[in-house]
């Protein structure tokens, strides 16, 4: 498993939420299943084994991502208070990277927590293309829940744009 510890750029992970349940209140506060739970960990764990460690967090203010983002940190040992976002839980690709562009660039790991399309669409724009074959064949083989995609940036993240990053890891959390 690659260091994610030993790149001196900036690193900015994409993850989906994990398994939720097929139904809730409303699709908004749909709570994760049993195996979400369990796959939240195991993400938290893999990107922990990596040397990630956000400095910065956003995530969607649905209830699946809130509780994926509860298991990830519990497990990977963050003490990290996400920026919870209610209009990420309906953003697409392009907001979502604005969400991005606003972080303050003291932050060097940036993780998202949000919902395909949005999540799977915003890691195609970003790569640059330039990763290993494998890296970019598990990338564009699909977008599971508890999928993970890490892309080194050496930006400014007002600056953050298609094609600028480069896959370095990409993990599909099962627990």
């Amino acid at each position: 498993m690659q260091s994610l510890t030993e790149t001196s750029s900036r690193l900015i992970a994409l993850m989906r939420h994990t398994k939720a349940e097929q139904h809730g209140p409303s699709d908004f506060d749909r709570p994760l299943a049993e195996r979400g739970h369990r796959d939240a960990a195991a993400a938290g764990r893999w990107l922990a084994d990596t040397g990630f460690r956000p400095d910065h967090a956003i995530v969607s203010a649905a209830l699946r991502t809130r509780e994926t983002w509860q298991g990830l940190a519990g497990s990977a040992g963050w003490d990290l208070e996400p920026e919870l976002d209610r209009g990420f839980y309906a953003a697409g690709p392009e907001t979502a990277l604005d969400l991005a562009r606003v972080v303050d660039d003291r932050a060097r790991r940036l993780l998202l927590v949000g919902h395909n399309p949005t999540v799977a669409v915003l890691a195609q724009l970003l790569d640059d293309g330039d990763a290993d074959a494998e890296l970019e064949g598990q990338l564009l083989s699909g977008y599971p829940t508890g999928a993970v995609a890490v892309f080194a940036y050496d930006g400014a993240w007002a600056d953050l744009a298609e094609g600028s990053a480069r896959l370095v890891a990409f993990h599909v959390g099962r627990g």
